[in-house]
């Protein structure tokens, strides 16, 4: 069965059947963004590696994937897309089986980072297999579908990451994806349908294989750069240092190949377009924003509220939960034409909103006193994510939607290392701030200090009657306080300097301009998203 335009689309069972294994696998992809994370410590101990060197299961995944998702419109192009779909679901299903049975620190970062080539491909074509799968004027719905399905699936990796963790073995958070990747495998050989001359234009596409060589050493070592620079103390580190180089002699023959190919693998010229250039700096910012709230919020519920991994999870998935409808109403705006840049502002305006909120955030609120907060950073999720994607392709030709968006996608995922480093950095010394200035007042002569002192020696003694000893426990329990308090004042400036990034940019809306699309255009910019997603 063809699927173009111009052919009948599949309807009933056939239609629900491609919806629940597109966004399954999508949501699957990105739930092992996150589903890691809870693990790291067990992991660790297990494989008897260090927490540094552990960061790798992290860091090798997300190099694989930012260096996959420019290359997959090619790869769909040159392979069949659903050949490629196929083929990566295989890879990411193999992989995930051989993560769990890794016995070795590096073993697993292996297969991490072979489960990364495969997981950004499932995003990238996901999202076009189920755009096909619906006519015209219900493709906003299948935008909003998907849309749901992209940001349940990282809410959802702490909380089934942290139940798993809790009741059975860290292999097991790899392990529910086989059976997952064998029926999704199978539904996409039976229902799946390929589009007309699939992979049959292969003899006529040129492979620059200099430029993808390329775009993997610079991106590659730039990805590296943001995800070790703070634990290697940044460019004090020789090794950061060599990886900085490499990365920009990489990215600037990687742009000049690019510039002066007839066939580059990713089309930069799409950056003259001034409209586009904008666009990417808003893309860049909401990377910050939305994959920077997303890390310093569990860290300091853990660290300060005293919250599970499991309840951690839970506190961002309800909140999650209840913007998910949203998705598909925007999505029917975005495809009548609806201008962008309101929506964009309102965007922008929430997640300040929502990082100056955060910051008055106490050490005593439980799970449901934070879902006012996340509901805010859902909402702003909500109105930049596909209308960024919208305005960024305003002023291109229809030809260049591909490489606009695909570009698009790997600006968000490197603001979001680019944020995740920010707020490893700001939160180090913010820290050491807040210590410097706390510590100030633990001196014998402040009687706030001893009376605290006292209070805590004397419930020491009580239970031990050693009054060395509980003088030696209440100065190491003041020491925590200190430590928990100084962190906890950081993490708040974390989400009130992301506020402020956000305002900072605000001005540069109105270098946006927009013009009103037809029908086609509109159709062409949306099935370009698909496929370039």
């Amino acid at each position: 069965m063809e699927n173009t335009e111009n052919t009948k689309k599949p309807i009933g069972a056939a239609r629900f059947i491609i919806v629940l294994t597109t966004v399954t696998a999508a949501v699957m992809e990105l739930l092992d963004t996150t589903i890691v994370n809870v693990a790291l410590n067990q992991i660790a101990g297990s494989l008897g590696a260090t927490i540094e060197d552990i960061a790798w299961v992290i860091t090798s995944y997300a190099i694989a994937n930012v260096i996959v998702i420019p290359m997959t419109g090619f790869l769909a192009e040159y392979f069949g897309r659903k050949n490629y779909y196929l083929v990566s679901m295989i890879l990411f299903g193999i992989a995930s089986y051989l993560c769990g049975n890794s016995d070795s620190l590096w073993e697993l970062v292996f297969w991490r980072f072979i489960q990364g080539i495969g997981g950004g491909a499932l995003l990238s074509t996901s999202q076009a297999i189920l755009f096909d799968a619906f006519p015209g004027k219900e493709r906003g719905m299948a935008s909003g579908l998907f849309g749901m399905g992209i940001v349940l699936g990282p809410t959802l990796g702490p909380s089934l990451g942290g139940y798993i963790v809790d009741n059975y073995t860290w292999g097991d958070i790899f392990f529910i994806n086989v059976p997952i990747c064998i029926v999704a495998t199978l539904l996409t050989i039976l229902y799946i349908p390929r589009k007309e001359g699939e992979g049959k234009n292969k003899a006529n596409i040129k492979i620059d294989y200099f430029g993808i060589i390329l775009l993997i050493i610079g991106i590659g070592s730039l990805q590296y750069i943001l995800e070790k620079g703070e634990s290697k103390d940044w460019f004090q580190s020789r090794e950061i240092s060599v990886m900085a180089l490499i990365a920009a002699l990489g990215i600037v023959g990687f742009i000049s190949r690019e510039l002066n190919t007839d066939h580059p693998v990713v089309n930069l010229r799409v950056f003259a377009n001034r409209n586009f250039a904008f666009s990417s700096i808003f893309v860049l910012v909401s990377g910050v924003g939305l994959f920077t709230s997303v890390f310093v919020y569990p860290v300091m519920v853990q660290r300060i509220n005293g919250f599970t991994p499991y309840e951690t999870g839970l506190s961002l998935f309800f909140p999650t939960l209840t913007i998910l409808p949203l998705f598909p109403i925007l999505g029917k705006r975005m495809s009548a034409g609806a201008s962008p840049i309101p929506f964009v502002i309102a965007g922008i305006l929430i997640f300040a909103f929502f990082g100056f909120y955060s910051g008055t955030a106490t050490a005593d609120m439980g799970r449901w006193d934070f879902y006012p907060i996340q509901v805010l950073r859902g909402l702003g999720t909500v109105m930049l994510q596909l209308p960024l994607i919208n305005a960024s392709v305003a002023g291109l030709k229809p030809n260049e939607f591909g490489s606009g968006i695909s570009l698009t996608n790997m600006i968000r995922q490197l603001g979001g290392a680019f944020g995740i480093a920010l707020a490893n950095n700001y939160v180090a010394i913010q820290y050491a701030q807040h210590r410097s200035d706390l510590v100030a007042n633990y001196t014998p002569n402040n009687p706030l200090f001893l009376e605290k002192f006292n209070a805590i020696k004397m419930g020491f003694m009580s239970r031990s009657g050693d009054i060395a000893q509980a003088s030696t426990q209440a100065y190491r329990q003041l020491e925590l306080m200190l430590d928990r308090q100084s962190y906890y004042l950081a993490y708040l400036d974390t989400f009130r300097i992301v506020a402020v990034f956000f305002l900072c940019v605000l001005p540069l809306v109105v270098l946006l301009k927009t013009k009103k699309k037809s029908p086609e255009e509109i159709a062409a910019a949306a099935k370009a998203a698909a496929e370039s997603h």
